[in-house]
């Protein structure tokens, strides 16, 4: 898979970065240096492409998900990771995933397909991913999310969906709003950094 990569600095985690439709590889590295620049980077570019964008899996629509190349892109990203770890000597399970709308969408979908594959996730604008998912314990894994009041392509009714669907399913789900469209603005990249920050020094 075409990535970036960054070691990171000693005694320092793992950000998994996967960008919006249209991204690349090199989207969110900025955001994720803003949060912890110490943090090592594995950033991926998506692998399907729409009308010239690259995505993380095919849709029918807006919104409408291709679940079944949802399932089988998920496995390739999962076995990339196992790849990649052994190649850059980081730990998988120690990875942050951290993804923006159609990045943040594919995260969503590896929770619910491979429970404990992160231990902390970061979604920005993200959607339910899957119609059905079935015996998922997510005990462990710890998620933030923010949404926009006036998002135009995620509906508030679907973000709170999502956060229901996993914390359900066990997961430790903080959710924020914020007063704003499907753009990503730096007050919510402040947050999840707060959020982040709260979660390993407690």
């Amino acid at each position: 898979m075409v990535h970036y990569y960054k070691k990171a600095a000693e005694g320092k985690k793992t950000f998994l970065l996967l960008h919006g439709t249209g991204g690349d590889e090199m989207d969110l590295v900025p955001l994720a240096n803003m949060i912890d620049d110490g943090n090592g980077i594995l950033s991926i570019r998506g692998a399907v492409i729409e009308n010239g964008m690259n995505r993380f899996f095919k849709r029918f629509g807006e919104g409408v998900f291709d679940e079944d190349d949802i399932r089988q892109r998920a496995g390739e990203i999962s076995e990339f990771i196992q790849e990649a770890s052994i190649k850059y000597s980081f730990q998988p399970d120690e990875l942050i995933a951290l993804g923006y709308s159609n990045g943040a969408n594919m995260i969503a979908a590896m929770l619910l397909l491979e429970a404990g594959i992160f231990r902390k996730s970061i979604l920005y604008h993200p959607m339910v991913p899957l119609a059905q998912v079935e015996g998922i314990n997510l005990d462990g894994s710890s998620v933030f999310i923010s949404a926009g009041t006036n998002d135009p392509i995620v509906t508030g009714e679907n973000s709170k969906r999502l956060y229901e669907l996993l914390k359900e399913n066990g997961a430790d789900v903080t959710i924020k709003w914020f007063q704003k469209g499907h753009t990503l603005t730096t007050e919510e990249v402040k947050s999840s950094k707060e959020w982040l920050f709260s979660q390993t020094h407690t």
